[in-house]
């Protein structure tokens, strides 16, 4: 159950950042895809081949052959991925955590509202805001490409992709959420909610350096996200994102559960 009136404030306290995040991603989205020609697809295709390691640490990779193929190279590796996680870990420190510390939670729930009510309409706060910033990502895209290259372009393919996008990033979502549930300290939901995304992150980088580092994509969720597999309806990527999903759910789920056993010295 929601408390409608704490989520529409709520909503109101994500717009700002909402449009500054979705502003940023639109920039560098409008940008690349308009990037889509055979010259400058050269032209990045040598900078792979001058720094390969670099461009590979980002999920960069010369040679597509396909407008969603050139999007996938240099969108959905580090620019798509990163941004809306920076989103999820500065929004879910400020929906439970920041009230907690200030004090601000006790008078919160000196009104009559359940515990869970708090915590759902705040995860839901959170939820939606991912899930808007994704849908705004994806109306751009479609209406940059559909008017830059008519014709290359296939919506559905796109939608199945940031459907993905999306399950990996209400993840990353949770473990911030979870972390905010579980400290009352700012520093300390900040530091697990930050760290554990940024840490999986930097170690799916370094399994995309080489053969020697790459069994390390065996410790972040990030290998979960197969842009490519999505595209090509693989069984595994299938896979990968409905456990991002459920996993998603339950560390929600927890986050909710903590919050309404927290002593918060009321």
């Amino acid at each position: 159950m929601l408390n409608i009136p704490l989520y529409k404030r709520e909503m109101k306290g994500s717009l700002k950042m909402l449009i500054l995040f979705a502003a940023i991603v639109s920039m560098y989205v409008t940008i690349i895809i308009r990037m889509y020609d055979p010259e400058m697809m050269a032209t990045l295709d040598s900078f792979y081949e001058i720094m390969p390691e670099i461009m590979a640490s980002v999920g960069m990779k010369a040679g597509a052959t396909s407008l969603i193929g050139f999007m996938i190279s240099y969108l959905y590796g580090f620019i798509l991925l990163i941004f809306p996680m920076v989103f999820c870990i500065l929004r879910g420190n400020g929906l439970i955590a920041k009230y907690t510390e200030k004090g601000s939670m006790v008078t919160l729930l000196s009104a009559p509202i359940k515990r869970s009510t708090v915590a759902a309409t705040q995860m839901f706060v959170l939820i939606s805001g991912i899930t808007v910033l994704i849908l705004c990502v994806t109306g751009l895209e479609i209406l940059v490409a559909e008017t830059s290259f008519p014709g290359e372009f296939v919506i559905s393919e796109l939608l199945k992709l940031n459907a993905a996008l999306l399950c990996l990033h209400l993840f990353i979502g949770s473990i911030c959420f979870l972390a905010s549930c579980i400290f009352s300290d700012t520093k300390y939901s900040i530091a697990f909610g930050a760290g554990i995304p940024s840490l999986m992150y930097l170690l799916q980088m370094l399994a995309n350096v080489s053969e020697k580092t790459e069994v390390l994509k065996y410790y972040t969720v990030f290998t979960l996200f197969d842009a490519n597999g999505i595209l090509e309806n693989k069984s595994n990527a299938i896979i990968g994102a409905l456990v991002l999903l459920t996993g998603a759910i339950a560390l929600y789920t927890i986050g909710i559960i903590v919050f309404c056993r927290k002593d918060l010295h009321i």
